[in-house]
């Protein structure tokens, strides 16, 4: 991972109010039950449909509970999971996976190769729900036999066995989902992940405790209670005064002023978010020269050193520089002078600006509000006059599947996989579902590159694409996150580079 350099009100939550009956945790070598401060609610179990299944942030609590087909370890590569194998036939016409034997669901019954056909059958079919269906629907005739499964393919999809650790890419229960049907499987979820679900309080917490037949082994902690802690101000409050031994994703200047005293730790490493402002091609945003001189406006490194106390890694695409598309030649300046004069040759100025409304999370991600203020501040001087919303995650999330998300709008995008078709490709290819920007022209550079066989080939023509939409300012790419999480000495915290925190890689400080 690249290095980067480091330079309360405190209020009550549902979350809180709902947990008020626990006892502090104890802060010393004897934890029984470990108590994380989580930064978003959790909306739904099912980890395949819905909106929530492609929330990055949610991955944690989901990756507690169920298995994904392939496992990612810390460091993003993959690794043996409940598929041991997989691989394609000479001509790539066929895939084959070697399912894990010996692995029981959460209620004893008998994890089968059954279940990992089901399981993408049901991805695959437009009528479930899954968001990322057409990924899946390239694999047709999907059988089990022993502790194999084949399929064919419907149509190459490079990409298609990094998504069996990505968004979406679960095993569920055939048989058990079977029987008790969505609503029965949303009061009662099942899967074959470290931890059990014991008890769900739906905006408030969720008490999980370890599954001891896990085939990587059980968990350290015996019982997990994650609190939904979506301000903050409030996440600091839990770790500063120990009700909770994690947190994570709290303002930089709280982490650096916590970390390393009072009996608490901290971490914070590059992971493979990124924030970025989402340009919708509607109103005023059809114009690129507003578009262009919004872009190149933004201090990126300024915002960074001073609202992210030096945490964070300038981006000028959708790639970070792990990702395996990266170009570092493709360079957003920052210009401001030339942002006027683009703005003036549409007629606006700082006396006459451009009008729009930009829509932003507020405590979700460190600083989040704060820089879309200061942002609004840079356009302000240049001529442009944004309007903030504030909205919840679950919002963007329905109204960027609706296509109806405002000209601008801020989020963190999650590429745990690197790949530029879950970047690039999802953010910007207009029939995604993910995508807002839906000009033909970029969908006849992206289409083709779908299913490209050649990997050099492929890399390559992702780069143009991302150099197009630099160009041609089609979206604003502004940050790689470092993620801060903070802990009591008493635990240790294995941070993942995908963002995840989960509670199966924590352990007792020795």
């Amino acid at each position: 991972m690249k290095q980067v350099s480091r330079r309360t009100v405190l209020k009550g939550t549902a979350a809180a109010m709902a947990i008020s009956a626990f006892a502090g945790p104890a802060l010393a070598q004897g934890i029984e039950e470990l108590v994380i401060a989580y930064n978003v609610n959790l909306p739904s179990w099912d980890p395949t449909v819905g909106p929530s299944a492609v929330n990055p942030t949610i991955q944690g609590i989901y990756q507690s509970v169920f298995d994904q087909f392939i496992l990612q370890q810390p460091d993003l590569s993959p690794a043996p999971g409940l598929l041991t194998e997989w691989g394609w036939n000479d001509d790539k016409t066929k895939v084959m996976m070697k399912v894990r034997e010996g692995v029981t669901w959460h209620d004893g019954s008998p994890f089968t190769a059954e279940d990992v056909a089901w399981s993408l059958t049901r991805a695959a079919d437009e009528k479930t729900g899954n968001p990322i269906q057409f990924i899946w629907s390239t694999l047709g005739n999907i059988k089990a036999e022993g502790n194999m499964v084949t399929a064919d393919v419907t149509r190459f999809e490079p990409t298609i066995f990094k998504w069996m650790y990505f968004l979406t890419g679960y095993v569920l229960p055939k048989a058990y989902y079977e029987k008790v049907g969505a609503d029965g499987f949303e009061a009662a979820p099942i899967g074959t992940g470290p931890y059990m679900v014991d008890k769900f309080e739906r905006n408030a917490f969720v008490r999980l405790k370890a599954n001891p037949n896990y085939w990587g082994g059980k968990p350290e902690f015996e019982s997990v209670t994650i609190k939904f802690v979506t301000d903050s101000a409030s996440r600091v409050a839990e770790i500063e005064s120990g009700n909770a031994h994690v947190t994570l994703e709290m303002p930089y200047e709280e982490y650096d002023r916590l970390k390393g005293g009072n009996g608490i730790m901290g971490t914070a490493a590059p992971i493979s978010d990124i924030g970025m402002i989402f340009l919708n091609d509607i109103d005023v945003m059809l114009d690129p020269n507003v578009r262009k001189a919004a872009a190149m406006s933004i201090d990126k490194k300024l915002i960074i050193d001073r609202l992210l106390s030096g945490y964070g890694v300038p981006i000028d695409t959708l790639q970070t520089p792990e990702y395996i598309a990266y170009d570092s030649s493709i360079k957003v300046p920052y210009d401001p002078e030339k942002a006027k004069k683009l703005l003036g040759a549409s007629g606006y100025s700082p006396e006459n600006p451009v009008k729009f409304k930009i829509q932003t999370t507020r405590g979700f991600k460190p600083k989040d509000y704060e820089i879309i203020q200061a942002i609004a501040g840079l356009w302000r001087k240049i001529g442009i006059e944004a309007e903030i919303e504030v909205y919840e995650i679950a919002k963007h999330y329905e109204l960027r599947a609706a296509d109806q998300l405002a000209p601008a709008a801020f989020y963190n995008w999650g590429n745990s996989v690197g790949d530029p078709t879950t970047s690039t490709g999802f953010a910007m290819f207009g029939p995604s579902p993910h995508s807002v920007w839906d000009g033909q022209d970029l969908i006849d550079m992206i289409g083709p590159l779908w299913g490209e066989a050649d990997e050099d080939k492929r890399i390559a023509g992702w780069k143009d694409v991302d150099r197009y939409i630099a160009e041609n300012a089609l979206v604003i790419p502004l940050l790689q996150y470092v993620q801060p999480i903070l802990h009591i000495e008493g635990v240790k915290v294995t941070p993942h580079a995908s963002g995840s925190l989960l509670p199966h890689l924590m352990t007792r400080a020795k």
